[in-house]
């Protein structure tokens, strides 16, 4: 069933945008030596975490991008850019803010890229792969900009599983009857959650090569050996 009078309010929509776009920047104003960026480097970083979530979504959905429809997306990414970059500092002092940000922006894009997916009448499964790559989009860029290896592929802490996990208990929500919004707030709840439980305990998917060597120990366990 589709929903057409839903729409993501615009300060909702500029607070992941702002969230982003700091966290881009003190993402990037953390290398130095050959890797190090200059300011136009940083702000860029800052526009594509910013933004970037919200464009993938959109042209995945094939509508015109939200993020091109109003002059307040780019100007709030680059503010909060050159705010994350002056106070980068500050910040790094504050790993838990980092971290904290880090979550509740995964959270912000997957909830606003599955409830848009689900109001323009998308299935639930759909509706959740765009929520979770309208999350994981703007790191994804933001790697590719750097020249580095992309995060989500990697064993690390939970990541687009959070995500993932946020998105289906807003299908689940809002086929139960719950309205879109807080459908929405209670996948931003649980993907926070989910993310930052998963780096406090250091929490991940298991290795390619794990699961590989216990394949292999469990096929070969039935084979007799011979012993000369």
């Amino acid at each position: 069933m589709t929903e057409p009078l839903f729409m993501i309010p615009l300060w909702a929509d500029l607070v992941a945008v702002g969230l982003g776009g700091v966290q881009g920047a003190l993402f990037a104003s953390g290398f130095v030596g050959q890797r190090r960026l200059d300011l136009l480097g940083v702000t860029i970083i800052g526009i594509v975490m910013g933004m970037g979530g919200g464009l993938i979504r959109d042209l995945l959905l094939n509508v015109t991008p939200a993020t091109l429809q109003s002059n307040w997306y780019l100007l709030t990414a680059v503010a909060a850019a050159l705010v994350g970059m002056l106070l980068a500092n500050v910040f790094q002092k504050l790993n838990q803010v980092i971290v904290a940000l880090d979550a509740l922006v995964i959270g912000l894009f997957g909830a606003f890229g599955t409830a848009k997916a689900l109001a323009i009448g998308l299935p639930e499964v759909p509706a959740v792969f765009v929520g979770v790559c309208a999350a994981v989009g703007g790191g994804i860029l933001r790697d590719v900009f750097m020249g580095l290896p992309v995060a989500i592929m990697h064993v690390g802490s939970l990541y687009a599983v959070a995500a993932a996990a946020g998105c289906v208990v807003l299908v689940g929500a809002h086929a139960l009857g719950a309205p879109l919004a807080a459908a929405a707030i209670a996948c931003i709840v649980v993907t926070t959650v989910i993310r930052l439980l998963a780096v406090i305990f250091d929490i991940s998917l298991p290795e390619q090569r794990a699961l590989y060597r216990r394949k292999v120990a469990v096929e070969t366990s039935a084979i007799p050996i011979i012993r000369p």
